[in-house]
């Protein structure tokens, strides 16, 4: 048995995955480049700034606290992350990540699920509003579309005074990866009681789906009254606690938006990584 990964290593097989999609460096070839004396430290190996990105994400802890002695400097590791979020590098990754699943797995199309959830976000300059369910506190909210395994197929991040319906069409538009055309497969879309309405039931089929609106303990009651009925809704509130497990994202400290959203980004490639070898967390 080989040596256990720990939740924010990032393991030869994944960055396998990860290199070939790390932006290159971009220069003009009709100059010719050569270093002055005292110009600064040399490239950091882009392995090693992945890495040190992914225990942030992982561990929670604050950019200028990473450990000097193992990643190098912590300004010069924001400085990539920031460069590389701006260049959509994690975008990317979770799109590849998706297109690889979908080739090893295939996407689970036919039972869809949405759903919102809040999180504190005391620092967010953007994308940030009073929560009502945490006494008007500043806070976030991830609005997601899952596939039936769970795997995030679009992540949109707002408020958390907006409310999930006001988002749906936004995240139903927002796959970052296209689904086959099946005239024989219905599309189904599965929600809760949030989703409630004329409108919501508009937006839904608009999208090309079959909705499926229950509130929360309806799917319980139907499974006590039928065992051979199975629950489809509650696998979008198992991504989101899988999200919420990376330590980055439980609370948001991110005060730009996009910053936010690219940790997120990752942590979906993350979870895509993880899905296809069956475990989540670990």
């Amino acid at each position: 048995m080989g040596k256990r990964v720990q939740s924010w290593e990032v393991s030869d097989e994944f960055w396998a995955i990860v290199e070939p999609h790390i932006p290159v460096p971009q220069h003009d070839t009709t100059r010719k480049y050569k270093r002055k004396p005292g110009g600064g430290g040399k490239p950091l190996p882009p392995r090693r700034v992945f890495e040190a990105i992914v225990y942030v994400l992982r561990t929670g802890i604050q950019w200028k606290a990473l450990p000097k002695e193992v990643f190098g400097s912590p300004s010069s590791i924001h400085a990539y992350f920031r460069k590389w979020e701006k260049q959509g590098f994690f975008l990317s990754l979770w799109q590849a990540g998706l297109a690889e699943y979908d080739e090893m797995m295939g996407i689970a199309w036919e039972w869809q699920a949405v759903d919102g959830g809040a999180l504190k976000a005391p620092l967010a300059c953007e994308a940030g509003g009073r929560n009502p369910t945490d006494r008007g506190k500043k806070g976030s909210k991830r609005h997601i579309l899952v596939d039936e395994r769970g795997v995030p197929l679009s992540i949109v991040v707002t408020g958390a005074n907006r409310h999930d319906v006001s988002q749906l069409e936004n995240v139903l538009k927002g796959k970052v990866v296209g689904g086959p055309f099946e005239p024989e497969v219905v599309d189904n879309l599965c929600a809760d009681a949030g989703y409630t309405g004329d409108n919501a039931r508009q937006v839904i089929e608009n999208a090309g789906y079959l909705p499926h609106v229950r509130p929360r303990g309806e799917e319980i009651a139907e499974k006590e009254r039928n065992p051979e009925f199975k629950p489809r809704r509650w696998v979008v509130e198992v991504s989101l606690s899988w999200l919420n497990r990376f330590r980055k994202l439980l609370v948001r400290f991110e005060k730009l938006h996009s910053a936010h959203l690219a940790l997120t980004h990752l942590a979906a490639a993350i979870i895509i990584a993880l899905r296809k070898t069956g475990i989540i967390y670990g």
